[in-house]
């Protein structure tokens, strides 16, 4: 299946294809990778996994080639996180990834910026083209995300009428995403020994998705408030057990009393 595209007489005709990746293809666009990409990628799935969020049918990958083909070239992009709504085969392990081909175009691209050379805004077009043009132009990703981790910005780009516009975030910072039903933003703080900015995904409510260390520590939260309500029941029992046992005692010594004065403590006590 091809596909043509063009913005103008004055520039090539590009002709879009969707065929498999060969066996012998060499990933042109290595991707330019820190220790904190792959900690930020697998931070954002762990939640979605957690959440029970992820059905055998979608692809959550990040770093591998996202194929198309130009002009009868290949062309392989590594973005850092996509998500696939729906794919056409559940592989337990997949190199490559050609959308039409394979499954749906991905819901979401992003891209996590570790350099300075710029390559996330890339619009080039000529072979092979920049990372911005090949998500908007060839395979028209609806979002395209750019995450600087360092300094925390967040942009959230949406395709409108064929071009990529900047949305802007809620008055909580977070933005919506229909596709997924779910909430994205930025988090400061600590995981795995990195303390930064972090993507975060929150639900429909605004309630912020938990990793699994934060899960065991509102677990243990909650395990502790119930031993304090515990505590708290048999401190309560204790002073009411406590309470009888002094209305018993001063009870019977009212009873003692009475009868040493010749009055019948229970002819009293059934008035």
């Amino acid at each position: 299946m091809a596909t043509q595209i063009g913005e103008g007489k004055s520039l090539t005709e590009l002709v879009i294809s969707w065929e498999a990746l060969p066996e012998d293809f060499q990933l042109e666009d290595k991707p330019v990778e820190n220790t904190s990409q792959p900690v930020l990628a697998g931070a954002l799935r762990e939640i979605l996994e957690l959440a029970g969020f992820i059905q055998p049918q979608m692809l959550i990958a990040s770093n591998f080639a996202l194929c198309a083909t130009l002009n009868g070239q290949f062309i392989a992009k590594a973005p850092d996180w996509i998500y696939v709504a729906t794919v056409n085969q559940n592989l337990g392990e997949r190199k490559s990834y050609t959308p039409n081909l394979e499954g749906d175009i991905p819901a979401i691209v992003m891209e996590f910026i570790s350099d300075s050379d710029g390559g996330e805004y890339s619009v080039k077009r000529t072979y092979p083209p920049g990372k911005w043009f090949f998500y908007e132009q060839i395979l028209k990703v609806p979002i395209y995300i750019i995450f600087d981790p360092n300094g925390g910005l967040l942009e959230f780009y949406q395709l409108e009428n064929g071009r990529y516009e900047l949305q802007q975030p809620n008055s909580d910072g977070l933005h919506w995403i229909d596709s997924m039903r779910l909430f994205l933003g930025t988090w400061q703080g600590t995981k795995e020994a990195r303390t930064g900015y972090w993507l975060r995904w929150w639900d429909e409510s605004g309630n912020l998705l938990p990793w699994a260390v934060e899960r065991v520590e509102q677990e243990s939260q909650r395990a502790e408030q119930e031993r304090q309500r515990a505590e708290q029941e048999r401190d309560r029992a204790e002073q009411e057990s406590q309470r009888a046992e002094q209305e018993r005692q001063q009870k019977e010594k009212l009873i003692a009393y009475l009868q040493s004065q010749g009055i019948d403590p229970d002819t009293l006590l059934s008035e």
